[in-house]
């Protein structure tokens, strides 16, 4: 099942639908529906006709209330950056104030040099998981998959020591467009491209610790509620972004979230 988030053009209200098989259709679905009744939404919850994709805006797919990154997952990453493996999830934040959607601009602040991708898969809550023990499955928690963009201030996460500042300007969370449920997240493909060029490529099945255990961590050290976006990580291949770079990060039985580059000027 693919989900998506919605508006009509001149509107503000979003919608969540449901794409079809063919990819070109949402179904709408009905307003009152929570984030864990739309993991089990079908046809029989649609609101209306089947809408067009190329007549609707794309919104982030979920409004989480926290998005949890996790940072050196691969071990060719953390060793590109010159960084030792953690022998435990080493955990950060970013505020929802950083996210965009698919097909919106990542705005570059002039006060870094130095802002890069970090193409990732992306995990969201369906339901709320709080304090889960080795008897509990953390997949059944789960609504979905979606691409993830962790874009950072290279530069400003290196002076400031601590990630918050780095990762947390505005439009530095791109994720989306779809969330996909059912899926297995153990051995996805994920690539980077910049203008078309591969950056990174690898499988989640790298990853030093699997999705089922950063949810089954991560709820012990703060409860995820449903909508909340976990950041698995990403692979070697970071690399600059500059003005006018056109930024796709995709991800096996997922889609591709695409994203252009904007400078700032000091004065916007």
């Amino acid at each position: 099942m693919k989900i998506c988030r919605f508006q009509f053009p001149h509107t503000n209200g979003s919608r969540y639908g449901l794409v079809d098989e063919s990819g070109s259709s949402i179904i709408p679905l009905e307003d009152s529906l929570t984030v864990e009744e739309i993991a089990h939404a079908t046809a029989k919850d649609a609101k209306g006709k089947p809408i067009s994709l190329v007549e609707v805006r794309l919104l982030a797919p979920a409004t989480p209330s926290k998005v949890v990154c996790v940072g050196r997952n691969y071990s060719d990453h953390a060793a590109e950056l010159g960084n030792t493996m953690p022998d435990e999830p080493l955990l950060f934040l970013k505020p929802p104030s950083s996210i965009i959607a698919h097909e919106e601009s990542i705005e570059l602040p002039p006060v870094s040099s130095r802002v890069e991708h970090e193409g990732e898969l992306g995990v969201v809550i369906g339901r709320r998981a709080s304090r889960l023990r080795e008897n509990d499955s953390p997949l059944d928690y789960v609504l979905g998959y979606t691409c993830v963009n962790d874009v950072t201030a290279r530069d400003i996460q290196r002076k400031d020591v601590q990630f918050t500042r780095g990762k947390s300007f505005d439009t530095f969370c791109p994720f989306g467009p779809f969330i996909v449920s059912h899926l297995d997240p153990t051995d996805l493909h994920v690539q980077t491209r910049v203008n078309g060029a591969v950056r990174q490529d690898a499988r989640t099945s790298a990853m030093a610790f699997s999705v089922e255990m950063l949810i089954r961590y991560i709820s012990n050290v703060m409860t995820l509620e449903p909508g909340d976006l976990i950041a698995t990580g990403t692979p070697a291949g970071v690399g600059p972004l500059l003005d006018g770079d056109f930024v796709e990060v995709e991800i096996e039985d997922v889609g591709v979230l695409r994203n252009r580059v904007r400078g700032l000027s000091s004065l916007d």
